[in-house]
């Protein structure tokens, strides 16, 4: 069930998430770890946000195939980005991987990431009953 800002008189969103998921009893949980955008096949980090971005939910829907979920299971998602700048780029293609579905989430700039040519990671928590 999703929480939305009419529900609890929040602020208007500045993007597509949801102010917060419920989640039924007894369901599975997965914590996905950090995730860059490196290419699984090469282990090579292609330069540039839209590249990096790609591959990030390339990535994190593999790891959700591998336990039987998909991005409708996505209770949360965490994004970290280098620069300022990237963000729009970021959201859109963000928008072509989640379409519709809209997980609670955080988007933080932060300084550096693990590596120095890692410009976007997320991590994500999803959920299946």
């Amino acid at each position: 069930m999703l929480i939305t800002k009419h529900q609890v008189g929040v602020s208007e969103h500045i993007g597509k998430y949801s102010d917060g998921v419920v989640v039924g009893p007894n369901a599975r949980w997965l914590h996905i770890s950090g995730t860059p955008g490196l290419d699984p096949s090469t282990g090579k980090m292609p330069e540039g946000i839209a590249a990096q971005t790609e591959l990030v939910w390339q990535n994190v829907f593999a790891i959700l195939e591998a336990a039987s979920m998909g991005p409708e299971n996505l209770v949360k998602v965490n994004s970290y980005l280098t620069r300022k700048e990237d963000i729009a780029e970021y959201l859109k293609v963000r928008g072509k991987y989640l379409g519709d579905f809209r997980p609670a989430g955080l988007l933080l700039v932060v300084e550096g990431l693990f590596k120095p040519e890692y410009v976007i990671e997320v991590d994500a928590i999803a959920a299946a009953e």
